[in-house]
């Protein structure tokens, strides 16, 4: 009996360094890998204030081994994903770098072929990267030196190379090879709170995105002070956009995006984008986001 009673006190440390984690690792309360630990630590917590017999010490072994199937599953999915909850020190003025695809370049293949993926991550997100680094360490420089007269200019860039990154390293991890389907838990009642219907929302996505004028993306964001979700344009990444909205699905209708394989069939593009959306990483991105407010007016 002794050795059942030292084997529920490891365990029970174990449940403990489990919680911490979690939190260290900012997984969201909403995520079901939570509620599994929550059943966990009742069953431990109900198993401590009574004697315990072989049947119950089987059950606890087995319900362990599920959970840590379950919390070895959940982190190697967020890591496929790109999850946005991995804690990184901050970025350094001019030392951004390229972020991996979270697959292969013909992963995603017949929807987008391998040529438009290498060229399109490797050349001109690349080249984003590239412009945003120069125009931090030039208003690096200009801090440092107390000279501003080209503040107008590196702005500009900071703002257009800027928003290509950032908006780009979203794109890649929205879509997966295992993608497609509908939305599930809160995002998805978000969707149908607001547009109505899922059906309501992919129709009013897909047209936003086809009629982007020029070169620009269709994004789904959150929007803190409306407490809703919006579907918004954006031309040259940063025209037409909305400021205090959190992206949270994003669709790149740049040329280089679909030209070599749609030729300037971007309906068809964007038709066959929709099989290919993760909507796991949409959903994290809603869970984190949805949790900020402002007063609305």
């Amino acid at each position: 009996m002794s050795s059942y009673n030292e084997y529920v006190k490891d365990v029970l440390v174990w449940n403990r360094e489990l919680r911490d984690f979690l939190e260290t690792e900012n997984v969201q309360r909403s995520e079901e890998v939570w509620k599994s630990l929550d059943k966990f630590t009742s069953l431990m917590e109900t198993i401590q204030r009574k004697p315990i017999d072989t049947e119950e010490l089987i059950k606890i072994q087995h319900k362990a081994e599920e959970l840590q199937d379950e919390m070895e599953g959940y982190f190697q999915q967020r890591q496929q994903i790109g999850t946005i909850f991995i804690n990184e020190p901050s970025v350094k003025p001019g030392a951004h770098k390229l972020p991996p695809l979270p697959y292969a370049y013909n992963a995603l293949e017949p929807y987008i072929d391998e040529q438009i993926m290498r060229l399109h991550h490797t050349k001109h997100h690349q080249s984003y990267v590239d412009g945003l680094n120069k125009a931090e360490t030039m208003l690096a420089q200009a801090r440092k030196d107390r000279k501003f007269d080209l503040v107008k200019h590196w702005s500009r860039e900071l703002a257009f190379h800027g928003s290509g990154h950032y908006l780009h390293t979203i794109f890649w991890n929205n879509m997966s090879p295992n993608g497609g389907g509908e939305p599930k838990g809160i995002l998805m009642e978000a969707i149908k709170d607001y547009f109505g219907s899922y059906a309501a929302f992919k129709q009013h996505f897909t047209e936003a995105a086809k009629a982007v004028e020029g070169v620009g993306w269709a994004i789904l964001v959150w929007s803190p002070r409306a407490h809703h979700l919006e579907i918004l344009q954006s031309e040259r990444h940063m025209l037409l956009t909305q400021w205090d909205t959190i992206p949270l699905l994003a669709l790149d209708v740049w040329e280089h995006a679909y030209y070599l394989q749609y030729k300037n069939n971007r309906a068809d593009y964007i038709g066959n984008w929709w099989e290919i959306i993760n909507w796991k990483d949409v959903e994290d991105r809603f869970a984190k986001a949805s949790d900020l407010k402002w007063r609305p007016f």
